[in-house]
Order: C-alpha cells, then sequence, then structure tokens
C-alpha cells in the first residue's frame, strides 16, 4: 500500500523545508513541519515497541492526587486499571503518569521485544535512548524519570476488555522486580541495574505488539497526548478494512481526561494530531464536524523492519 501523503509532507517534498517553515502560520505549524523533516530524513528507521493495549488506553496526562488508590481508565471495551504500590512505612507511590512514564514504559517495552528477554537493563542503555529521545538525564529532567521509574516500579496494572459478550483479564505488575533510585544523579551504582518485567505483562507485549518509529516518538516526547495519538494512529490504521468514524464523544472518552468541555478537547486535540500526523506520513484521515474519519493506511514502520522483530 502506497503512502497517502499529506499536504504538509507533499509540501515539503516539493518546496523543501525551507519554504515549509516560512509557510507556517503558528507555533505548532512550525513544530509539524520540524517534526516531519526529522521522521522523512530518518534512514535507519529504527523501531519502537508499544503493547496494543496503550492504543485503545492510557496512563493519565497529568500527576493523580497524592493518596488516588486507584486510577481507571476506559475505552469502550477496554479498561486499564492502575494501582498504585504501598511505600515503607504506609502510603501509596505516585500512579505513572505523563510523557516521562510514558517514554519510559516505550523503553522497556522495546528492549524486551528486541532482545526477547523480560530482563531489561536500566542503567546506561536507558540513559542513551532516553537521551536519544531528547531527555537529556540531569537536574529537572533526572528528578522526573526517578520518580517514574519508581512509580512504575511499584505500580499494579490491569487491563479489562469483553470477549464474544464474555471478560477477559490481564493482570500484574508493569515490572517484577522494585527498582527504588537514590536521589543523586551523579551516583554511577544507580544506572547499572536492570528490572525486570512482569511475565505475563512481557507475554502480552510479545503477543500484541505496535511496532512505532523512533524517529517519530523522539518528537512527540513533549505531549503525553501525542504520544497516545501516534500510538493509537499507528495500531488502527493499518488493520482498517474499511472507512471509520470514530465520534468527537469517542475521541473525548479516549484522550481528553482532564477537560470537562468536549470544545475544549477537541480545540487541543487538533493540535496534537496535527503532530501526530506529521510523524506519520503514510496516515490518512480527515477531519470533519462529527469526528475523524479514519482510512486503511500502510502501518509507520516499514513492513521488512516489522518482520526483523520475529
Amino acid at each position: 500500500m502506497k503512502p497517502n501523503l499529506t499536504s504538509l509532507h507533499r509540501d515539503l517534498l516539493v518546496n523543501g523545508a525551507d519554504i515549509a517553515r516560512a509557510n507556517a502560520d503558528t507555533k505548532a505549524d512550525r513544530k509539524a513541519v520540524d517534526a516531519a523533516v526529522a521522521v522523512m530524513s530518518d534512514d535507519v528507521g529504527t523501531l519502537g515497541i508499544s503493547h496494543a493495549g496503550f492504543a485503545m488506553t492510557s496512563l493519565p496526562h497529568r500527576k493523580v492526587p497524592k493518596g488516588t488508590t486507584l486510577w481507571e481508565r476506559r475505552n469502550g471495551p477496554i479498561t486499564l486499571l492502575v494501582e498504585p504500590g504501598r511505600l515503607p512505612g504506609g502510603g501509596y507511590a505516585e500512579i505513572p503518569a505523563g510523557a516521562h512514564a510514558r517514554m519510559i514504559l516505550l523503553y522497556l517495552q522495546t528492549m524486551a521485544v528486541r532482545t526477547r528477554s523480560r530482563r531489561v537493563e536500566l542503567g546506561r542503555s536507558m540513559n542513551a535512548w532516553l537521551s536519544r529521545m531528547g531527555l537529556t538525564i540531569g537536574g529537572k529532567t533526572y528528578r522526573m524519570v526517578n520518580e517514574q521509574v519508581q512509580a512504575l516500579s511499584a505500580a499494579r496494572l490491569t487491563f479489562l476488555w469483553k470477549v464474544r459478550e464474555a471478560d477477559a483479564r490481564l493482570n500484574g505488575s508493569f515490572i517484577d522486580r522494585s527498582v527504588l533510585f537514590g536521589d543523586d544523579p551523579d551516583q554511577p551504582a544507580i544506572w547499572n541495574d536492570e528490572v525486570t518485567l512482569n511475565e505475563h505483562f512481557y507475554q502480552s507485549l510479545i503477543d500484541h505488539s505496535v511496532p512505532l518509529l523512533e524517529s517519530a516518538l523522539r518528537q512527540l516526547t513533549s505531549s503525553s497526548m501525542a504520544i497516545d495519538v501516534y500510538i493509537w494512529l499507528a495500531y488502527r490504521l493499518h488493520a482498517l478494512r474499511e472507512s471509520t468514524l470514530v465520534p468527537w464523544p469517542a475521541l473525548h472518552d479516549q484522550f481528553g481526561q482532564g477537560y470537562a468541555r468536549l470544545r475544549d478537547f477537541r480545540a487541543h486535540f487538533l493540535e496534537v494530531l496535527k503532530l501526530s500526523l506529521a510523524v506519520y506520513p503514510g496516515a490518512d484521515l480527515e477531519v470533519t464536524k462529527e469526528g475523524v474519519i479514519l482510512r486503511r493506511s500502510p502501518p509507520p514502520v516499514a513492513a521488512r523492519e516489522i518482520h526483523r522483530l520475529g
């Protein structure tokens, strides 16, 4: 299937990056141009991996109030439950949230599938990967990454979904062995550790992987919603048999946590969608008054790269 390039990608191919940037009217437009240039210039096509469940539901975008003992997100037949771990002396750890939690979890999933092993190095390899994603480990970023690693290490994950009128369930933690880092980014020992993914989560990941483009993820690290939308498109578009309308209320249910009013969500979603489409040149969809029409599209990663995963 040949990519159906958006007007942005056609403009880049015909006129070049400088003219495309000059034609960009807003900061969001210029960001989309830069993201599209980065992905279209990627000759390597390195893969990232997400569990298919995160294409239908997702972690919180923002920090959840301390003391929250259950975070629930529903989308049609799928429900994600996240329970925070208990802290020594009482109380609860944070529930993983935001772009940093997503990027760490994407790293763990990617490395587990690449190596076909539940054991994933959380040291130099993760540091290097996050750096490639534009998240340099130092200062405030280090503390935020540290917080989210601890939250992911302690959290318990449950996917619930309907299968032929019956309930199915995937229970388990993200990670079997808890990892608690110190507060000093200069301590080299903290970067020599590894984690072991939960066996049930790992096996489900192997069976239900969504291939992503690492260069695309690199352009989305500033927006947790953009990461979610990209994963959703990567999962949905190439599997479609016919055009499908996703109404605005359904999009709000899936992506609009924190937006009480549909019109406020719609305005933000359109900006996020622009960035997500910029890093997925072959995506074919149409925004309408009723919602978003999805059309069958090639996956964001070349078939030969997917085949190399085994």
